[in-house]
C-alpha cells in the first residue's frame, strides 16, 4: 500500500512546472465561533522552487520527501499566515499533514485551528505565502460558516482577509 501511494505522489504530483503553470494555494476555513478549522493546500511544486523537496533530484517528489521535509514545509507555510483578532496574534494549533491531488498535481494539505482569544468580532488573516518569490501567486480562500459559503482571492495587493467570528 505505501508503494502504491508513493507511486501515485510521484507519477501526480511531480510533473515539471511550466511558465504558464498558475501557482495557486488553497485555504478551506470552517468558521464555528471562536474557533476556525482550516485546510491549507500548497502546491508541491511551489514548495519544491522554495526549499528543494526532490532530495534526489530524480524530478519527482516522492511521498518520503514530503514527510522528511514535513517542518521545512510546515515552518515555511506558518511563517507567511499571521491570524490576529483587534491586534493580538491569534494561536495557529497544528495538526496534521497530508498529500492532496488536484487537477494540476500534488498538494501538501496542513491542517490546523486558528484560535483567538476574547470575545473580538472579526479574526484577519495576514496572507503572504510565495509572495516574495512569486507576485503571480494567489491563495483560493473558501470559508463556511452557518451553512454558507463564501470565496475571495488573496493577491500581493489584497493579502489580508476579515473573517466575522459570530
Amino acid at each position: 500500500m505505501k508503494r502504491a501511494i508513493a507511486a501515485i505522489v510521484a507519477c501526480l504530483c511531480c510533473a515539471p512546472a511550466h511558465a504558464h503553470s498558475a501557482s495557486d494555494a488553497y485555504l478551506t476555513l470552517d468558521v464555528r465561533g471562536a474557533v476556525i478549522d482550516v485546510q491549507w493546500d500548497i502546491a508541491l511544486r511551489d514548495l519544491h522552487f522554495v526549499l528543494g523537496l526532490d532530495d534526489d533530484g530524480d524530478g519527482a517528489i516522492t511521498w518520503g520527501e514530503v514527510k522528511r521535509h514535513r517542518a521545512d514545509i510546515e515552518s515555511y507555510a506558518y511563517d507567511r499566515l499571521r491570524p490576529s483578532s483587534e491586534g493580538a496574534p491569534c494561536a495557529i494549533e497544528r495538526g496534521g499533514q497530508l498529500v492532496s491531488m488536484r487537477a494540476d498535481g500534488g498538494y501538501a494539505s496542513l491542517l490546523f485551528r486558528i484560535a483567538c482569544k476574547g470575545t473580538a468580532r472579526k479574526v484577519t488573516l495576514d496572507y503572504r505565502l510565495l509572495f516574495d518569490v512569486d507576485p503571480t501567486h494567489r491563495g483560493i480562500v473558501v470559508v463556511r460558516k452557518a451553512g454558507a459559503t463564501a470565496t475571495s482571492l488573496l493577491s500581493p495587493a489584497n493579502a489580508r482577509l476579515d473573517l466575522a467570528r459570530n
